[in-house]
């Protein structure tokens, strides 16, 4: 789905840029061009963001403390 229509920029290019290590709106407007012109997905791009935040501190708080004892 796109995300930004005025730079043609979908959600799968926004969350493989998250996922290469973009971490704020920012540094995903100085690589993809998001949020640049008229702004209407600065709210789309934050939720993303918001949303991998989320995944990665539910994925750090599963970690089986056995494993670590190992």
């Amino acid at each position: 789905m796109y995300v930004c229509v005025c730079k043609a920029v979908t959600d799968t290019q926004i969350k493989q840029a998250i996922n290469e290590g973009l971490g704020s709106r920012r540094e995903l407007f100085k690589c993809l061009g998001v949020g640049g012109s008229c702004g209407k997905c600065n709210p789309h791009v934050k939720e993303l963001l918001n949303d991998h935040s989320r995944n990665q501190s539910l994925m750090q708080n599963n970690v089986n403390p056995s494993i670590l004892a190992a």
